[in-house]
């Protein structure tokens, strides 16, 4: 199994988890959900000695992706969304900006869909549509390494909200049944907010198992 170097930050004033991925085989590093504080962002990956490649995404609400664009630009690397998610990303209510912050759009530069492999840092990425928290969540599967970065769709013990703009309680269920369904159980999951968990562990002890 290859290595693997991973990291967060707690960001936000949803306390999000912003994750950094770095291989350590090569020094190439992910970036997952650069929820706010690009400068924190930027100490970090120096910290790290590493060089990011890519912001990854999980889905476009604001506690997720406020640093995005600035830690893109300084990197001149892109970031990664849902193709269905732009429209949560460029519509301030829907991304929740205008509701509890200050109203913030921007674009992802690449967009994913279900199924999808991406090559980045070294690691294959196996794109996962997980809607319900919002119609383009992803998950991010990395078998060679044996994680998944959830988002707001598994967290430990729980799961994501579906009461917001596009988001669906049904579709909810059945994304989170499906990756207790298709994950290995020994998959590390780390999720938009709060602890780390097993898709082992969440079988047993999730709500929605």
């Amino acid at each position: 199994m290859k290595k693997i170097e991973v990291k967060n930050l707690v960001l936000g004033m949803l306390g999000t988890n912003c994750w950094f991925l770095k291989n350590p085989e090569n020094g190439q590093l992910l970036i997952v959900d650069p929820a706010d504080s690009p400068e924190t962002i930027l100490m970090q990956a120096a910290a790290m000695d590493a060089a990011p490649a890519a912001v990854l995404l999980t889905h476009g609400h604001y506690d997720h992706m406020l640093a995005a664009r600035a830690v893109s630009q300084r990197y001149g690397i892109p970031v990664y969304a849902h193709e269905a998610e732009q429209e949560v990303l460029r519509d301030a209510q829907k991304n929740l900006s205008a509701v509890w912050s200050a109203p913030y759009t921007m674009e992802a530069d690449c967009t994913v869909k279900e199924g999808q492999v991406l090559s980045l840092a070294g690691y294959e990425i196996h794109v996962m549509h997980t809607p319900g928290h919002t119609k383009g969540s992803v998950c991010y599967y990395l078998p060679e390494v044996g994680v998944l970065f959830s988002g707001d769709t598994l967290f430990c013990e729980s799961y994501g909200r579906y009461d917001f703009p596009t988001s669906s309680g049904r579709d909810l269920v059945a994304s989170v049944k499906r990756l207790l369904r298709e994950l290995p159980e020994d998959v590390k999951v780390y999720p938009g907010h709060n602890e780390s968990t097993e898709i082992g562990y969440e079988k047993r002890y999730n709500p929605l198992a």
